[in-house]
């Protein structure tokens, strides 16, 4: 069974509809690495004109230098042949010339290279309408498909979080929804690295969507508990990020390897060894495999690897469309290397 990317999903109860495959844009921002200006256009050139359709960014990636990089490549094509997401929480304020202070992760301290801007967490109605407004200008369109509260969650906010959550309750959910209203976005959520942070912003709001950090993958399957079925009864979407799990179901189970961005313990590098044999009897790819098995849960509509070059975005999409016997499926769920419940073909 291979998946088609033509194949258009719909996100929650509105009317967008994305490719199974997204286009993850932290790495325009610089993460971790420079990527050359050039080669981050032509990346986004060759996942849309591979068939990708969903394009995610947001303010934090490089401090608005991927938003700005992805407003300029995509407008060479039809407004209405893409969709476009971003994220509000984060305003960026200038620091003239103050040099930026030294940012821990949460605020953005992973980009190397990044525009001379400092992230300030905002959730308020009027710091999620200047947010938004700020994205259009950056990006130089006249609309965002769909706009995701980014990082309402414990881990980034630790003893603020009640605070926090309580400003998105009466601040972000009502701005977003006239801004939806409006027309100038046409679906909401949220982008967050917890599913347990999902559920409590599934307690003070309807969202059309989630993009989660892992949480659901070969390796981590724990939302089929609660999270994931309460999803698919409430029709909210889930784009899954870090399918890979930050490299080592890209890689193997290699020396150095790293899962959740630290490096692998045993019991993981085990796991995933025995994975890749199941992979090697059957002719499949890890990468591949780990690609598509989220999907194939009903509240999984989208995954959205990021990519740094071209030849990384084309590879993401032979991979989304290489061919899985479902005997492979079957033989990771008898070796008890996927849960018994998690759905596969």
């Amino acid at each position: 069974m291979a998946i088609r990317l033509d194949e258009l999903r719909r996100v929650g109860n509105s009317d967008v509809a994305v490719s199974p495959l997204g286009f993850g844009g932290n790495v325009l921002g610089n993460l971790y690495a420079t990527v050359e200006e050039d080669a981050a256009l032509d990346t986004v050139a060759a996942a849309f004109e591979s068939g990708i359709r969903l394009f995610d960014t947001a303010p934090l990636y490089g401090h608005g230098l991927s938003e700005h990089r992805m407003g300029m490549a995509l407008r060479r094509y039809p407004r209405d042949a893409f969709v476009l997401s971003s994220k509000v929480g984060r305003l960026l304020k200038p620091h003239g010339k103050v040099p930026p202070p030294k940012l821990d992760p949460s605020q953005g301290g992973i980009f190397t290279g990044e525009l001379p801007f400092q992230p300030v967490f905002d959730y308020t109605y009027e710091g999620t309408i200047r947010s938004v407004e700020d994205s259009l200008q950056r990006l130089g369109m006249n609309r965002i498909d769909m706009v995701l509260i980014h990082d309402a969650d414990m881990w980034t906010h630790g003893d603020q979080y009640e605070a926090r959550l309580e400003d998105v309750r009466t601040g972000a959910l009502p701005a977003l929804q006239k801004l939806k209203e409006d027309g100038v976005i046409r679906a909401f959520g949220a982008g967050v690295n917890q599913a347990e942070a999902c559920e409590r912003l599934m307690d003070i709001g309807r969202f059309d969507a989630f993009l989660l950090a892992g949480r659901y993958t070969l390796l981590e399957q724990g939302g089929l508990d609660s999270f994931l079925p309460r999803c698919v009864a409430e029709n909210v979407s889930i784009i899954l990020g870090a399918p890979f799990n930050s490299g080592i179901l890209a890689t193997g189970a290699i020396p150095d390897a790293r899962y959740n961005y630290l490096p692998a313990p045993e019991p993981v590098l085990q796991r995933v060894a025995a994975i890749e044999q199941v992979c090697r009897n059957h002719g499949v790819s890890l990468p591949a495999a780990a690609l598509q098995f989220p999907l194939f849960h009903p509240a999984v509509t989208t995954v959205i690897p990021g990519s740094k070059s071209r030849e990384e975005a084309e590879r993401n999409v032979a991979l989304m469309t290489e061919a899985i016997p479902a005997e492979f499926w079957r033989d990771l769920r008898s070796a008890e290397l996927i849960r018994a419940d998690a759905p596969v073909p």
